[in-house]
């Protein structure tokens, strides 16, 4: 084994140097110094927020995705199976939109599948995605998608409507699997393929929950303003059915939800206050819930202990990360029902607690979520890039747990 292998710093010189910037305005615009760039560009120093990576990108006019470096085909854990079913993936989406778009002369590619069997797939495909399991829902959703499309074709009435919340709801998880995965284009497919689903249902719930993921969609890409945009529009739709009396449970969900989409815009475009605003504001949606509230089945899995997850990464994108991890008093993340939820907020406990100098504590508390998670963990960027500066400024008391971390990432090369 060599050198941890081609750094984010590589990407950010090429991008840099076809944009025609100097490293001095480069710095300039991202609010740093040119030293701290050429740290950067050689791999002395980290670029792990997401809110700096989204400036340099939008500064050099590349994809965000790009510099990071993904899609990641590991080959260790399910990482080949999970990207192995993304073009069979791909042409069930693409059918979808034709479909939904009512272009004539298509035919069932199969045989139709009873609707009961289908709701039971979906909800295994929903499962295995709050499990954290890409490969599995990877493996999943092609033949349900597929499956929904031919029951579009064939079906009418109520059962059509049905069939209608499931692709809307498969489509949903796969724009989670996708942008994980690191297919932003697909994401974005998915979440119009949900977005095409709800509007034929006219549901105003299923249409926020939609909003939802094309935020979601759209945070992964960068496209931070847009993301706040969707989510703002959104929520001024589900206003009037929120301040009813007796408003439903899952109205106020769903806005506590999309609060904390445009909480992650505003801290990854760097606007603190506006960021713990909106972490407030879902806050509030969650205590009128109770503390017993997770919404799982419109997949947003929002409660107490999510805007907490929120938090913890808003603080590190803002550069306040004790603030983060504090901001949800009596907040207990293990108890929301969600693996995926609770690596998430293990991913950026971590990140926090080394921006903090623990970086002791960062390492093991990003092994134990590797334990539980391991594709999760091992395909996100934040926590490569985590891993790539912990290796740089090493951490001699966990130098074991750090190594497997890096060689489960597979961040360094053979010679």
């Amino acid at each position: 084994m060599s050198s941890l292998s081609e750094h984010i710093g590589t990407r950010v010189r090429i991008a840099r140097n076809t944009a025609g910037l100097t490293q001095v305005e480069l710095s300039d615009f991202v609010g740093k110094s040119a030293d701290w760039v050429a740290g950067v560009e050689n791999g002395r120093l980290a670029l792990d927020r997401f809110s700096v990576i989204a400036a340099i990108a939008e500064r050099c006019d590349v994809d965000v995705v790009w510099l990071l470096g993904q899609p990641y085909r590991l080959q260790r854990g399910g990482g080949s199976l999970a990207h192995a079913y993304i073009p069979a993936l791909r042409t069930g989406l693409r059918r979808s939109h034709l479909i939904l778009s009512g272009h004539p002369g298509l035919d069932p590619s199969g045989a139709p599948v009873d609707l009961a069997a289908l709701r039971r797939r979906s909800a295994k495909a929903n499962s295995a995605r709050q499990a954290a399991n890409l490969p599995q829902v990877a493996t999943l959703l092609p033949p349900l998608v597929e499956d929904l499309n031919t029951a579009l074709l064939v079906t009418e009435g109520d059962e059509r409507e049905q069939t209608l919340r499931l692709l809307a709801d498969a489509a949903r998880t796969a724009r989670m699997c996708l942008n994980q995965l690191g297919y932003p284009d697909l994401a974005w497919s998915s979440a119009e393929v949900a977005a095409g689903a709800a509007t034929r249902l006219g549901d105003p719930v299923v249409m926020a929950a939609v909003a939802w993921d094309r935020c979601g969609a759209l945070l992964h890409q960068a496209t931070l303003r847009e993301a706040v945009t969707v989510a703002d529009a959104a929520l001024g739709e589900l206003e009037p059915l929120a301040a009813r009396d007796g408003a439903d449970a899952e109205v106020i969900s769903l806005r506590g939800a999309l609060h904390l989409r445009a909480a992650i815009g505003y801290a990854r475009g760097g606007r603190a206050d506006d960021a713990w605003a909106r972490i407030d504001a879902a806050l509030e949606d969650a205590d009128r819930l109770g503390p017993g509230w997770y919404d799982v089945e419109r997949q947003t899995v929002f409660g107490r202990g999510t805007v907490a997850v929120h938090a913890a990464e808003a603080g590190v994108e803002v550069e306040q990360p004790d603030t983060g991890l504090r901001r949800v008093p009596d907040a207990d993340v293990t108890e929301v029902p969600s693996k995926e939820r609770r690596t998430h907020f293990a991913i950026d406990k971590a990140r926090a607690l080394h921006r903090m100098g623990r970086s002791p504590s960062a390492v093991v508390k990003l092994r134990e979520a590797a334990s539980q998670a391991p594709y999760y963990v091992y395909s996100d960027p934040m926590a490569r890039a985590l891993v790539s500066d912990l290796a740089r400024v090493g951490v001699p008391s966990q130098a074991s747990a750090l190594s497997g971390l890096i060689r489960n990432m597979e961040l360094v090369s053979h010679s």
